[in-house]
């Protein structure tokens, strides 16, 4: 077995030799055609370049024109599908139910929510106050009321009472005055019929004074 293998090993390596060695003649054959052509290529190199760049330059203007063309054909493509996405977003938002749209009116109804529901308590507390100050006029007005009641009832009862002092003042004064014209005219009626007479005259009912009291009264 280890004779076998030892051939095996020679015979691969002397075919591996064999390959490099067609291989180096195989690329020194390419050399030589390589070298062969650059000698005649040099020589129709003068002839060939107007050629050549002409044919290049309308092979580039070929190639600018279609890129330009292909530019503009995506272009329209791609403004088409975009004016057709919007199209389409704005059919959904108008319909209510793109999420862009969802979204911020979610949020919106949220803060509206809120703002309705302190605007509700504000007005309470706003129909609150206003109750509380229509009770407080009302007890201020209520108490001016009764301070100008109790002032007003104070003055007239005050000039009542003025006006009844000098009502008994005259009255009073009135009483004298007549009170001294009676004794005078009893006086002088005494004088006239006499004692006895007087007396007597006294006690009738035509008489016009009072016995019962200190002071005659006359009969008006």
């Amino acid at each position: 077995m280890p004779v076998h293998r030892d051939r095996e090993k020679k015979e691969s390596t002397a075919e591996e030799m064999e390959v490099e060695e067609h291989e180096q003649e195989a690329s020194s054959s390419e050399e030589e055609d390589s070298d062969t052509s650059s000698v005649s290529e040099d020589g129709d190199s003068s002839e060939m370049d107007e050629e050549d760049c002409e044919r290049r330059r309308m092979e580039c203007l070929d190639e600018m024109s279609n890129l330009e063309k292909q530019f503009n054909d995506l272009k329209d493509q791609l403004y088409r599908e975009r004016l057709s996405q919007v199209n389409n977003k704005l059919a959904e938002v108008e319909a209510g139910r793109a999420a862009e749209y969802l979204e911020p009116l979610a949020v919106l109804l949220e803060n509206m929510q809120v703002r309705t529901k302190v605007a509700g308590i504000y007005r309470e507390l706003c129909l609150e106050s206003v109750k509380n100050k229509y009770d407080c006029e009302i007890q201020a007005a209520c108490q001016h009321w009764e301070s100008e009641k109790l002032l007003l009832f104070d003055t007239v009862q005050s000039e009542l009472e003025e006006k009844i002092r000098r009502l008994e003042e005259d009255r009073h004064s009135i009483d004298i005055t007549s009170g001294n014209r009676d004794w005078t005219a009893i006086r002088k009626a005494v004088a006239t019929l006499g004692p006895h007479r007087g007396k007597a005259d006294s006690d009738s009912p035509v008489f016009p004074f009072r016995p019962d009291r200190s002071r005659p009264i006359l009969n008006c």
